[in-house]
């Protein structure tokens, strides 16, 4: 088991990232910032310069869009990694059309097996209306079930909303 896995759900441009961040900033530890994104056109490109500055220097970056164990098997217990996020790792596998079952039970089998602390973050995307077309109601369904499932692996669950933090689950 990893050290610490904190999870921290919220909707988007909640505050969720920048508060995940300084979690990891306060532990001391080597920070790992595990990017799931992938750059399709500029708006994202914009978007993640946006958190690359935010960030800022002293994090070691590892961009992989799908295979959890690349990024967390070789972690060690001085480390604290973030997945941001979840969200965009769970879009990379619908939108390859990968088994999503077998998918996060590899995700969850690699937060298993990782000695580092973690900090990953989500989006709640089950607080709107029922979308109108069947991928994004797969997409909810998917997102629902993978956020229960990183939340009862968690050691503390944060809601984040109007960039205020709310303990779900543990402590800070």
């Amino acid at each position: 088991m990893p050290s610490n896995v904190t999870f921290i759900l919220g909707g988007a441009a909640s505050g969720k990232s920048a508060f995940a961040e300084q979690l990891c900033v306060n532990t001391g530890k080597d920070k790992v910032y595990w990017a799931t994104a992938q750059i399709f056109d500029s708006e994202m490109r914009e978007k993640v310069s946006r958190h690359l500055e935010q960030r800022g220097a002293g994090w070691a970056t590892i961009e992989e869009p799908e295979t959890a164990a690349h990024v967390l098997a070789p972690l060690s217990p001085g480390q604290v990694c973030l997945m941001d996020c979840a969200t965009m790792w769970l879009t990379n596998h619908l939108l390859a059309e990968h088994d999503l079952e077998a998918a996060q039970a590899e995700l969850l089998s690699a937060i298993d097996h990782c000695k580092a602390d973690l900090v990953i973050v989500s989006n709640e995307t089950g607080l709107g209306i029922v979308p109108e077309n069947k991928l994004a109601r797969r997409f909810r369904e998917a997102q629902g079930r993978l956020n229960i499932a990183l939340a009862a692996r968690a050691d503390t669950v944060v809601q984040v909303t109007a960039g205020l933090p709310l303990v779900l689950k543990g402590a800070l």
